[in-house]
């Protein structure tokens, strides 16, 4: 789960990370008045959206009266920001932060994230801030700085000023910057985050770090612990059809095809919509109905697929395990009754009662169409495609 700039500050600060001063706006009057609040003779006025690239989308500005924060602010307002990190559709800017402007000497870069490899926290930095991670892995990869923090231990002083030195950081920097390294690793571990990224972490013209940028993501599956971090969550930012499917329990990701998928296991999944691509088709979603999956499941699962208005047809790939194929070709048919579906849908049964499960497809009478192996299945969804969606 993601949360919004302004959020992530709150919560860094909270631990101890310097951030400036600065109020949220809900309207472009709001956003004035913040600005008036803060004093000063510069604002940046920045979208609050669930997405990087945001000040070369036109979404960040530098606003030199009050005026001119209105007036940014009411442009802003409703619009849908595409950035590089968003699809075509963008993302809905209804907030926008205002803060005062700061003198900048040097922009520094600073994440912690999970490296799988090493089963640890990963902390990367680079004396080369303000470009997103990608850029400066491809323009700036020397500049990079690693270090994997043992859990059994935390960060220790040694390792942050370690970390601190290397970034070229002298005098007083050094025990400001250990103090912010050992601020967002607390964070990260106490409030159970997959990331946290202070982009740029700057060094003021008086020689003081600040965070002006700073994103944190969580482990949703984490989150019944964390009802703080929950309820910071904008379903606004969101797929509706994943968060759909979230709340019915449901593993989905929303692609771009038109071959709507409903399997189960993050594997079969995965060598699925790998299977359309062979194919010839386009997947258009990841969606995993988990074991056990009832008739009452699948039916939701047909439900969230059909939300999506490109899918042409519909493949159906189980391999039962925990899962009984009887049950899932239950919920295949109540749903194409329920639903009143009229797309082509594509049926492949394997496993834990199979042979109860195809019965249950022929005995129906319903135009379903039956396959023994993923590639036949994979083949005759791809066939099954409207010419136009071809």
């Amino acid at each position: 789960m993601d949360i919004h700039e302004y959020q992530a500050k709150e919560i860094l600060a909270k631990f101890g990370v310097p951030v400036p001063r600065g109020g949220l706006a809900n309207s472009p009057e709001q956003a004035a008045y913040r600005a008036r609040e803060l004093g000063g003779k510069a604002w940046v006025v920045k979208a609050q959206v669930h997405a990087g690239g945001r000040g070369a989308a036109g979404g960040v500005k530098l606003c030199r009266s009050v005026d001119e924060v209105q007036t940014f602010a009411a442009g802003l307002f409703g619009k849908l920001l595409v950035t590089k990190q968003t699809d075509a559709n963008g993302k809905g800017v209804y907030r926008l932060w205002v803060e005062g402007a700061s003198e900048i000497a040097q922009e520094i870069y600073l994440g912690f994230v999970l490296d799988r490899k090493s089963e640890r926290i990963m902390i990367v930095a680079s004396a080369q801030g303000g470009m997103e991670i990608e850029d400066l892995a491809e323009n700036a990869p020397d500049s990079l700085r690693r270090m994997t923090i043992d859990p059994a231990v935390g960060l220790s002083e040694f390792q942050a000023r370690e970390l601190a030195f290397s970034l070229g950081l002298k005098g007083g920097q050094i025990a400001q910057m250990v103090s912010i390294l050992r601020a967002c690793y607390r964070a990260y571990r106490d409030l159970d985050a997959v990331m946290v990224e202070i982009n740029p972490l700057v060094i003021t013209g008086t020689g003081d770090l600040v965070a002006l940028d700073a994103k944190m993501s969580f482990d949703t599956n984490a989150l019944f612990r964390r009802p703080e971090v929950a309820e910071l969550r904008d379903r606004s930012q969101e797929d509706p059809r994943e968060s759909t499917a979230g709340d019915h329990g449901l593993a989905y990701v929303g692609l771009d095809g038109d071959i709507g998928c409903i399997i189960n296991g993050a594997g079969l999944a995965m060598a699925t919509m790998d299977m359309i691509k062979l194919a010839g088709g386009e997947p258009a979603n990841f969606l995993d109905i988990g074991g056990g999956a009832s008739p009452e499941r699948v039916v939701r699962a047909f439900r969230t697929v059909l939300a999506d208005a490109n899918v042409s047809v519909i493949l159906v790939n189980i391999f039962a395990g925990i899962n009984r194929c009887d049950w899932v070709a239950e919920g295949v048919v109540q749903a194409y009754r329920e639903v009143g579906l009229t797309l082509p849908v594509v049926v492949r049964l394997a496993g834990t009662n199979v042979e109860g499960g195809k019965r249950i497809i022929q005995a129906s009478g319903l135009p379903l169409i039956s396959a023994d192996t993923l590639a036949e299945a994979a083949a005759a969804a791809v066939a099954a495609r409207p010419r136009n969606a071809a």
